[in-house]
């Protein structure tokens, strides 16, 4: 057995296996190791049954029975039921919403169960009011099934010397692989003979000592097998550290390669600058004019800027993207005094990237620059020749030959920019909008399509924490918009519990009679089917619009917007709704990118338990487009202190990086952005909450670039940097 193995060599896999290990990224010996548990039992906290009381959090071992499906009395609420019983005693399981759960486990299985103990309500014995005690059940209690009850799960690991140990690892599972079965391959993996003694501890000596730090194979044995708590602290704070240092160390490569290659020097005039700045219809704020005073100074260094834009949306960042793209239009191509150079503006989808298109028409029209347009359904030219004052749809073939000889100075588009068969003859600048929305090879994609490297901006509405942005974004230089424009007035959020809908409603009613607009969002598109696993009961858009149309708001014409229509049937909808004709639009949260109506001021995030606070805070920023007074009404259905404690931070915070932090500390940057679009493990994930942990690997990876850019005095970190660079995702 070595870390390459493939785990079929090793042990006896069925289909269903296979299939949920691939699914879970865990293929060889090295990756069931990684494969690290979510926490830590502790079977000295197994309770008796019969000695359990409301509120306990409880872990059970024992046999199921008595499995059924059925629905809620009152509410109709789909549901599975269970008993689970052992030698103390039984206890009612009930599980609501997910009546999948009766056949995933069978009567007769042995299995653990982990929960909250509940109490159904005392019902009355007789007339004269006396009453039975109330019944004990578990709701919604995690389960898995598993072969053995133990007394100290995990014996033997650690009892080759007589010690008893009541800890015990519960990984992340999918269906057709259980945590017992992690354990137990985990186990046999550490038992086998020679493969730690073959470990190559990739972070260098020095760093482990100076960080106290322990080593490879220490930290393995204590993560997965952790004699006391400590231990797996010690051996999570490891991991996370060697994961972020070696995204660091990556990053801080990239960034020293890029500041090695050569860019366009574009020189322009204070005054051309300020004159360009004056034409906007509003006053820009110190925020924006020091961005755009520090983009271009980067521009004069002779070798390409990298640089990440962060701005709340509402704060001006697509016009500061315009002022420094005005720059280097004002510049002509090296050893020529004609022509201008180029820049390519990329849009994550068609309603933005059409939206901008309009805008920078606005900011351009007094200059004889071409502003083009290319997406997935067609191509446009600005100005038109036919009327100048107006641009007009042109055939893509037409359009790629004026970029590629250089005729089209300002080019925007989605990710058809980044084909093959569109060329640049002098591009000098690439701007990615909502930068998170594209993954690093498509960013290298677009910035690889000339000769010299352009110079690049990376813009986000997305608030992002100081720490998962340095780490994340540790080649590129971060720049804050912590301003609003002037004259912008605070959105008015309001939390809204069920009982507290029909108010809601009625100060909805009052701001459309006077002329304003509604956006609706909720979680879904469709109605979940409740009896299919792991479906997600929540509001979808077609339900509550008809709903909307038939009970509350009759009198005003609604429409729906989600991902899954045309491009065709998008931009009617978003016509329609830009122009009044319709007055409230149920949508998705496709509305968090791209949606820009000045006259909608007031949005309702139906199921707002369901989305993080960064997410809530840019579906509102949707209506603070005007001057109007905006309003922002959260439903929920949580009746959870923790959840509205969590949603009046949208009341109290002051902008959207304060609203990430605080998230970020509540529920953890997993849940936050997802470890899918980040490619971080959840180890690190924690790890992203100590800004000193964070600090001290990027101070260590920066040093060792800055050093050694080879790794010559680091054999073991240039052999973990190519054997796991596939594994080291960044966007």
């Amino acid at each position: 057995m070595d870390l390459s193995s493939r785990l079929e060599k090793e042990f006896r896999l069925a289909e269903i296996q296979k299939k949920a290990l691939s699914k879970m990224g865990i293929l060889t010996i090295e990756d069931l190791l990684y494969h690290f548990p979510s926490r830590y039992g502790d079977t000295k906290e197994v309770k008796n049954i019969n000695s359990l009381a409301k509120g306990d959090e409880t872990t059970l071992f024992g046999t199921i029975s008595g499995l059924k499906t059925s629905k809620a009395w009152i509410k109709k609420i789909p549901m599975s039921e269970g008993v689970v019983e052992n030698e103390s005693g039984r206890i009612k399981l009930v599980w609501f919403n997910q009546p999948y759960i009766a056949k995933m486990v069978h009567n007769g299985q042995l299995v653990r169960v982990e929960g909250k103990v509940s109490e159904r309500k005392a019902k009355p014995r007789s007339e004269l009011g006396s009453t039975t005690g109330g019944e004990l059940y578990m709701s919604n209690p995690k389960i898995e099934r598993v072969t053995e009850i133990p007394n100290g799960v995990g014996e033997s690991l650690f009892g080759r010397d007589g010690e008893e140990h009541s800890l015990y690892p519960v990984y992340p599972e999918s269906r057709g692989i259980s945590s017992h079965w992690i354990y137990h391959a985990v186990q046999k993996i550490m038992m086998s003979k020679g493969l730690f003694d073959i470990l190559v501890d990739p972070i260098p000596e020095e760093i482990l000592k100076k960080y106290n730090l322990p080593g490879i194979k220490t930290a393995f044995i204590w993560i997965h097998a952790p004699k006391k708590e400590d231990d797996g602290k010690s051996a999570r704070k490891r991991f996370a550290f060697q994961e972020i240092f070696f995204i660091q160390l990556q990053k801080q490569k990239e960034k020293k390669l890029w500041q090695e290659q050569s860019a366009f020097k574009i020189e322009v005039k204070e005054k051309d600058i300020s004159d360009f700045v004056k034409r906007f219809p509003f006053e820009p704020t110190e925020s924006q004019l020091h961005t755009i005073d520090s983009i271009v100074s980067d521009f004069k260094r002779g070798h390409p800027m990298s640089r990440l834009l962060e701005g709340d949306v509402g704060s001006g960042k697509t016009a500061v993207a315009a002022t420094t793209i005005y720059a280097v239009t004002q510049t002509s191509p090296k050893g020529k005094t004609f022509g201008n150079l180029q820049t390519v503006y990329m849009c994550p989808t068609e309603i933005l990237a059409k939206q901008h298109y309009e805008n920078f028409i606005s900011y351009f029209q007094h200059l004889p620059i071409k502003v083009g347009l290319i997406t997935g359904s067609g191509c446009k030219i600005y100005p038109s020749k036919s009327n100048p004052s107006k641009p007009t749809n042109i055939s893509r073939t037409q359009l790629l030959k004026w970029v590629a000889n250089g005729e089209v100075p300002i080019l925007i588009g989605t990710h058809t920019l980044i084909q093959k068969s569109v060329a640049f003859k002098h591009l000098a600048f690439v701007v990615i909008d909502e930068q998170h929305r594209f993954g690093t090879l498509q960013r290298q994609k677009l910035t690889s399509k000339t000769d010299v490297t352009p110079h690049l901006l990376s813009m986000t509405a997305t608030p992002i924490p100081r720490t998962l942005a340095l780490t994340i974004y540790g080649d590129l230089d971060l720049t804050l918009l912590d301003q609003m424009p002037h004259g912008r007035k605070p959105i008015i959020t309001k939390i809204v519990l069920p009982t507290e809908r029909k108010s809601a409603y009625e100060n909805i009613r009052a701001e459309l009679k006077a002329g304003r607009q509604l956006y609706v969002i909720c979680p879904r598109i469709d109605e979940p089917d409740p009896t299919k696993e792991m479906a997600i009961i929540a509001k979808s858009i077609v339900v509550e619009a008809d709903r909307l149309r038939q009970h509350v708001f009759p009198e005003y014409a609604i429409a729906i917007l989600h991902s899954k229509m045309t491009p065709i049937e998008k931009e009617k909808v978003m016509a329609d709704f830009s122009s009044g004709k319709t007055k409230i639009l149920v949508a998705t949260s496709v509305v968090e990118v791209g949606v820009n109506v000045p006259n909608a001021t007031m949005i309702v995030i139906e199921g707002a338990e369901r989305f993080g606070l960064s997410q809530l805070h840019q579906l509102r920023g949707r209506v603070i487009r005007s001057n109007h007074q905006a309003y922002c009404f959260v439903f929920t259905e949580s009746k959870g202190l923790k959840t509205k404690d969590r949603l009046k931070a949208l009341i109290t915070a002051k902008n959207g990086f304060e609203l990430a932090e605080f998230d970020l500390q509540q529920r953890g940057a997993g849940e936050l952005y997802g470890q899918k679009q980040w490619g971080i493990s959840d180890v690190a994930m924690e790890a992203i909450k100590n800004i000193k942990m964070v600090e001290a690997s990027r101070t260590e990876a920066t040093r060792i670039v800055e050093e050694d850019p080879e790794f010559r005095k680091y054999p073991q970190i240039k052999s973990y940097l190519e054997t796991s660079s596939e594994k080291i995702h960044f966007e």
